[in-house]
Parts: structure tokens; sequence; C-alpha cells
């Protein structure tokens, strides 16, 4: 019942779906249940496009079902990610360290904050409509990882804020836990790449997501010294991107 009540408050914190739970829910270490969300939304956007795919299976229809596609996925969140991402681009265009925090705290966005949601969305559009084959696969993967690199930065760097939005996301975190989901992450793609026989495909997904994720919270510790609610959005969203385009390019 315990575990059932954080998924209901990792549902409520994540997506913006329709829930009324009973009682009171602990919102504390809900971030272990964010790339099981992440999952779930892949596979729904992914059945969309599956979906859409069945209904009008032309080459020209590749585009708009890919928008369509990352759109729902955008839906479901309500932009809580892309906003993150937003927020932290303009904190980032700030010169002085000492402003960036402030910056980012500002509910208005400012035009590298504009962009970078531009170029994200651009990204992950033009990137999906590259990729024909095991769609459903990559998108569940992809969009659990990012958030596997959400949940290790909130376990190995520090929260630059005394009180913020993301700084319970520490609390009831341990580090096996943030490697034991690595692990079950990489046994499931693993698992699927011997079911489809591309077990090559499965260990470069594997690697791109996991380096990306890596790599994404490293970057925006190196340029704030830290996180914040922000940052951990600004890292699902270029994971997701960036491993869209990479899996493109293969």
């Amino acid at each position: 019942m315990q575990y059932w009540r954080k998924f209901q408050a990792a549902l409520i914190f994540y997506t913006c779906l329709p829930l009324n739970p009973q009682g009171t829910l602990d919102f504390r270490g809900i971030a272990l249940y964010a790339p099981l969300i992440g999952a779930l939304i892949g596979g729904a956007i992914a059945c969309l496009d599956f979906g859409l795919g069945l209904l009008k299976p032309t080459p020209d229809f590749i585009y708009l079902r890919s928008l369509l596609t990352i759109l729902l996925g955008l839906l479901i969140t309500g932009g809580l990610h892309l906003d993150g991402a937003m927020d932290t681009a303009d904190g980032l265009a700030v010169t002085d360290p000492q402003r960036r925090l402030e910056v980012m705290a500002d509910s208005n966005t400012g035009a590298f904050g504009a962009m970078a949601a531009i170029a994200i969305l651009l990204l992950k559009v033009f990137a999906l409509a590259s990729i024909s084959n095991h769609r459903l696969w990559i998108l569940a993967s992809i969009w659990a990882w990012a958030r596997w690199g959400q949940l290790r930065a909130i376990m190995a760097y520090p929260y630059l804020k005394a009180t913020g939005k993301g700084k319970f996301h520490q609390e009831d975190l341990h580090h096996w836990q943030v490697w034991l989901v690595a692990i079950l992450l990489t046994i499931s793609n693993l698992a699927i790449g011997y079911v489809y026989n591309s077990f090559a495909f499965a260990i470069n997904l594997t690697a791109i997501c996991f380096g990306l994720a890596w790599l994404m919270g490293a970057w925006f510790h190196r340029q704030l010294g830290g996180h914040t609610g922000d940052t951990y959005g600004a890292i699902v969203e270029w994971t997701e991107a960036l491993s869209l385009v990479a899996i493109a390019f293969l």
C-alpha cells in the first residue's frame, strides 16, 4: 500500500492526469518512480503514434504524426519539464553567476528560454520522424532513461536552494536505488532486444540514453555548481531530444 501511495504521488506530481486519491500523499522520494512514469508516458505517446501510423501509413504524414506524438507527451506532463528547460536556458544566458538563480526563478520567459523550447520540440519532432523502426520501444526507453538522469542528478549533486519545488526529492532516496533502476532499465532493453533479435541496437540504445542522461546532469552541475527543480526538468527534456537525434543517426 505504501508503494502504491508513493506511485500515486509521483503520478500527480509528474503528470496532469485527473487523479483524486484519498487521504494525504507523501511526496518525499517520489523521484524514484520517475523513470517508471517516463516509461508509461513514452508508451502512451507511442500508442498514439502507432495508431496514427495505422490510420494513415503514408510518408507524407510522418511529420504531423511525430508532432502529435510529441505534443501528447507535453500535454500529459503539463509542460513541467519543458518549463524547467526554458527557465534554465534563461538563467544560463546571464553572465553574472550570482543572478542566475534569480533569473531562473522569474516566471517570465526570456528570449533564450523561448529559443530553447523551440529547439527541443523541433529536434524531437524531426528526429522521431526520421526513425522508422521500433518507435514504441525507443520512446518508452528514452522517456524512462531521461528521468533516470534526473534521478541521478538529484542523488549525486547538491541542491542550490534552501527551499524549492525540487528540494524534497532528495529525501528518502538512496544511491543503491538509483543504480538499481539503471540496472533494471538496462535489463529491460536487453530483453526487448533479444525478443526482437536486435541485441546490438539494444546495446546502442542503452549506451546512448545512459550516456546522455549522465552527461546532461553533469553539464548543468558544472555550469551552475549544483541543481534546482528547473535543471531537473532541463535534464529530462534535453536527454529526450538528444537521444532521439542520436538514434535517428543510427
